[in-house]
């Protein structure tokens, strides 16, 4: 029997590990309770009168979709951890990388889960305005959240068996995350204030180039960073 090709094989563990979360729901609730609690907190610590909703949103938006993002990524490896089910994965005869792409593709779909809830509870609780920034915002969240979880799923691969993975996983990855958060905030308040798509295209450039130097850069890192 042929072994999988590598879209193949990273389509079946990213099957796999949504499987899991699907049953167990652990993670993804977790991460919305930790979203949902940050909007709320910086709700309370706002003053209306000295920053605009428009001007607050982005932010609140972007801090809390990256650290509840490190919640979902810490699970993606983290959950094969205890009962050593990475080293299956690792004599299986596929491709190392299709692992990476897996993890990667299953924590997209993850994240992705949480800001569909987190998004209309920033809309809610600050009064932005979404009806005509729909689409716009949708393309900035996908470009920005493949960039994140790129760097994300390979600092969790390299945390997952330390003791200290919580705290190591935030320490790596958040210095990488800086270059896609930036540009991701700024197309985000442009989008929200109402301004052209076209004024955000030198924002979506930078978040599409720094997509392709990640996505490649980890998938061709990863595999180094497994011991036999």
């Amino acid at each position: 029997m042929r072994a999988p090709g590598l879209l193949a094989a990273s389509w079946a563990i990213a099957r796999k590990d949504l499987a899991i979360e699907f049953r167990t729901r652990s993670a993804f609730l977790s991460s919305v309770v930790f979203s949902l609690l940050a909007i709320v907190i910086f709700y309370f610590a706002w003053d209306p009168t000295a920053v605009g909703p428009l001007a607050l949103a982005p932010g609140v938006l972007w801090v809390t979709f990256t650290f509840s993002g490190l919640l979902a990524m810490h699970r993606s490896f983290g959950v094969e951890a205890a009962d050593g089910a990475i080293d299956a994965l690792l004599v299986a005869p596929v491709a190392r990388e299709s692992i990476f792409l897996g993890k990667a593709l299953a924590n997209v779909v993850f994240v992705a889960g949480v800001q569909a809830v987190s998004l209309p509870a920033i809309a809610i609780f600050y009064n932005v305005p979404l009806a005509g920034a729909w689409l716009p915002l949708l393309g900035i969240l996908l470009l920005a959240t493949v960039g994140l979880v790129a760097v994300g799923t390979l600092f969790a691969s390299i945390t997952a068996n330390t003791r200290m993975a919580e705290l190591l996983l935030p320490v790596l990855a958040i210095p990488f995350f800086v270059p896609v958060v930036m540009p991701a905030a700024q197309a985000t308040a442009d989008v929200l204030s109402g301004r052209p798509i076209a004024e955000s295209f030198a924002w979506l450039r930078i978040l599409l180039a720094f997509d392709l130097v990640f996505v490649y850069a980890c998938t061709v890192a990863y595999p180094f960073t497994i011991e036999d």
